[in-house]
């Protein structure tokens, strides 16, 4: 039996959703931006940031949550995506007007050996059906002693209950195969593939959604995602989970 393709043709169309829509799982996106993007910042400084001169790459930007938080924190920033809606957006809400955004394929990522400081891939590796070959090419763009910082799915039935099913249930706008189960990344795997391009793990956290809170009950019950939905840390990696590698 032919396994699903994952559904990333919705991030062409989405327009101002990506900002605005709150009955759409875009609106998740928003929110584990929010949480995950300090913590990303603090292990910027923790490994050298300079401020006004490290150079940062956002692979699978979408509509920019990530490229236009940080480029009001000090950091070059530059922000690839093969949608040109999602880059059309994340320019119109880049307030500082000075993320570099442009159309570029992240298998074949239109840049030289050693070029940044710092790659993230948020909300990525499980949309594609090669990330070794994505991660093999953050690794080349990498500066040695840089970092790549990634954000993705475990693969359980946990995950599969949650992510999918979950969010399917309760938001009625989820399309079709937004997430496919067989994509989703057992840490160690994204370990291995790292340990093949010269990146060391540094660490994994578990991230999860607060579940014993208000915002998390307004979810279930009003089939919305409210504004202060929030998320955290877990002690488990079985849902979602960071991570932080080293390029050796």
């Amino acid at each position: 039996m032919k396994k699903p393709e994952v559904n990333n043709s919705i991030y062409y169309h989405l327009g101002r959703k990506w900002y605005e829509a709150d009955d759409d799982p875009i609106a998740l996106l928003r929110a584990e931006a929010r949480f995950r993007n300090p913590w990303i910042f603090k292990q910027m400084i923790s490994q050298g940031m300079k401020q006004g001169k490290s150079k940062l790459l956002d692979i699978g930007c979408g509509g920019g949550f990530l490229s236009n938080s940080f480029i009001k924190k000090g950091v070059q920033v530059t922000g690839i995506d093969i949608s040109e809606d999602a880059i059309s957006i994340a320019k119109h809400y880049d307030t500082t007007k000075k993320v570099h955004y442009l159309k570029g394929d992240a298998y074949n990522l239109p840049f030289l050996e050693s070029s940044f400081d710092f790659v993230c891939a948020m909300d990525f590796l499980e949309h594609v059906n090669s990330p070794e070959k994505v991660i093999q090419e953050a690794s080349r763009v990498l500066k040695p002693g840089g970092s790549f910082f990634f954000y993705t799915f475990n693969r359980n039935f946990l995950s599969w209950l949650l992510i999918i099913k979950g969010v399917e249930l309760i938001l009625k706008k989820t399309p079709r195969n937004l997430h496919v189960y067989h994509l989703f990344l057992k840490p160690k795997e994204v370990q291995n593939y790292c340990n093949n391009h010269n990146l060391k793990i540094k660490n994994f956290q578990g991230v999860g959604p607060k579940v014993f809170d208000s915002s998390f009950l307004k979810f279930i019950l009003k089939r919305r995602v409210p504004s202060n939905f929030s998320f955290t840390f877990k002690n488990s990696l079985k849902i979602g989970y960071l991570g932080h590698a080293i390029k050796e």
